[in-house]
């Protein structure tokens, strides 16, 4: 028994440290969404290959600028800007309480491990369960804000302006998905830790009562 919770407590520390990394990574790192104008510039001699992340716009050879308002601050938006704003605002809220809930709930898993808590680990399994959800969400509304940003550049810019362009996402999304991917493995062994827990004391309490 002490060796298997040993094996389950390094298995959860395991998984449950490259979910907060790989969120951490994906929050700070700024390639989210690249555009590559390389098709473009062989009659430019300025660079305008950018990469974003969820806080500032870079330039490949420039230096990096804050993610603002594109639409100006005159107040006076359309309903699918108006639509693409809160997203953004969306996305800027729930990623960061990801990293939040996913704190806590570590700190509550080294806990519940330890005291052999079976409620606490059912609790620690809910609450990173939560997490996953706030992380997919953030995830899902970021690449929803994203194919609307583009549809909004098209209608402004016209698809004319847009055919050379190259854009995918980045390496950061992928980190952040992989966070996600690890925090519901680590939520579901706990939940499956707390059942089996609870199962080995019912079991010990019949057998102490029978006695």
């Amino acid at each position: 028994m002490e060796l298997t919770l040993n094996r389950l407590a390094a298995f959860l520390a395991s998984f449950g440290l490259l979910s907060f990394v790989c969120l951490i990574v994906a929050i700070g790192s700024d390639f989210w969404y690249i555009i590559d104008t390389s098709r473009r510039e062989s009659n430019e001699s300025t660079p305008l290959s950018s990469h974003s992340g969820l806080w500032r716009t870079c330039r490949f050879q420039d230096q990096c600028q804050p993610l603002m308002n594109p639409f100006g601050h005159g107040g006076n938006f359309t309903d699918s800007q108006r639509h693409i704003l809160n997203m953004q605002a969306t996305f800027f809220v729930l990623l960061p309480l990801s990293v939040i809930v996913l704190f806590i709930g570590g700190m509550m898993g080294v806990i519940s491990i330890l005291a052999r808590a079976h409620r606490l680990l059912l609790a620690t399994g809910l609450l990173l369960l939560i997490g996953t959800v706030i992380t997919l969400t953030g995830i899902c509304v970021y690449v929803a804000y994203s194919a609307a940003a583009f549809r909004e550049a098209v209608h402004i810019s016209g698809q004319k302006t847009l055919e050379d362009l190259d854009i995918y996402f980045g390496w950061s999304l992928a980190f952040a998905a992989i966070s996600f991917i690890t925090e519901l493995i680590t939520a579901i062994t706990f939940l499956l830790t707390s059942a089996r827990l609870g199962q080995l004391m019912r079991r010990d309490q019949d057998r102490f009562l029978a006695e």
